[in-house]
């Protein structure tokens, strides 16, 4: 059995091009199982010795544990994966996690900010000033001229750059987020190859190593315009000169820290972090907030959820739909507020 789950990591990474946190997380709940299976002293069952009662037995352990429904649905869902591939591949005859039954989830509808609140907090950054923002003035503030956070940064890392430019990238990247409803992952992942700036568009390669068609709008444009000076100094951080500098990899991404290599996913979300503790601090906003915003907003302009799958990069339209039920939401907060005899 050990063996088969090294093959069927294997699998996922080389042949269904599996995210590298999916293939980490998976690799857990298959070790996990076979611990549950080889107590110390225990050898580990063979493979096909492995019924559905082993597995509900497994279960019903976690829920002992008081593991969440959630991560139990995980844990079971790398079980099927893993079963199925070695029905397929002709270890196994039937899948044995394919009859137990999957804990019933409560259906998660995300917090999405209004578009007015979306957009107050993106012309902050722009510089605009609180006035209009949609922002309510009792929660806001002003970011400083030199927005101090940014540039503490570039301080702490004897900065070359001026005080204030990475507040320029940031803006870029936060707006790339929201007008093309990207997942932090595909943003990080953006090179300059992807992006066709004239026509406003970008290749996505989403979860699978998919690859989708996504546009994005002149706001966006306008910040990534503000934002190419400051790339190519940052650049010029980069350790190496000439060929070697110009061939590492990292001097195609969009996006660069403040040592010129790509930035990272927690780094991204730490950059959105920032924001909302000077604009507005009983904010939950996450980068994957943006997207939902994305979705949501454009569900409530009349958009069709199928275009939105397409936008999204949604593998399912089921995925997609709990955005309805965001923007329901939404609908019914607003007549709340606005109706004399709500």
């Amino acid at each position: 059995m050990k063996a088969a789950i090294v093959k069927y990591l294997e699998y996922l990474r080389s042949v269904r091009n599996s995210s590298p946190h999916t293939i980490s997380n998976y690799g857990k709940d298959l070790d996990q199982f076979l611990t549950f299976l080889s107590p110390p002293g225990a050898q580990p069952p063979a493979l096909t010795a492995v019924g559905h009662a082993m597995i509900r037995e497994f279960v019903a352990h976690l829920h002992d544990q008081g593991l969440q429904k959630s991560s139990i649905a995980r844990k079971l869902a790398a079980l099927r994966s893993f079963f199925k591939y070695c029905v397929r591949e002709g270890h196994l005859k039937e899948n044995p996690a394919r009859l137990v039954p999957t804990p019933k989830l409560p259906k998660r509808i995300p917090s999405v900010l209004s578009a007015e609140e979306m957009n107050g907090f993106l012309n902050q950054l722009a510089g605009n000033g609180p006035a209009d923002s949609g922002v309510p003035s009792a929660s806001r503030k002003r970011l400083p001229p030199a927005v101090s956070a940014a540039t503490r940064d570039v301080r702490k890392n004897r900065g070359v750059v001026e005080e204030g430019l990475l507040l320029r990238r940031d803006r870029a990247l936060l707006e790339l987020l929201y007008a093309a409803g990207l997942r932090v992952s595909e943003l990080t992942g953006l090179n300059l190859v992807d992006m066709e700036q004239k026509e406003r568009m970008l290749r996505v390669r989403g979860k699978g190593n998919k690859e989708r068609i996504v546009p994005y709008g002149a706001k966006a444009q306008e910040a990534l315009d503000k934002y190419w000076p400051l790339r190519e100094q940052l650049l010029l951080r980069t350790a190496g000169t000439g060929a070697s500098r110009r061939a590492a990899p990292h001097t195609e991404a969009v996006f660069l820290n403040y040592s010129g290599r790509r930035l990272t996913q927690r780094s991204v979300g730490r950059i959105v972090k920032k924001y909302v503790r000077l604009i507005n601090t009983n904010w939950d906003l996450h980068p994957h907030s943006l997207r939902h915003a994305f979705a949501t907003h454009l569900l409530a302009d009349g958009a069709d959820l199928r275009a939105i799958q397409e936008l999204l990069g949604h593998q399912s339209l089921s995925t997609t739909q709990k955005y309805t039920h965001a923007s329901i939401r939404q609908l019914m907060e607003i007549y709340d507020k606005s109706h004399p005899h709500a």
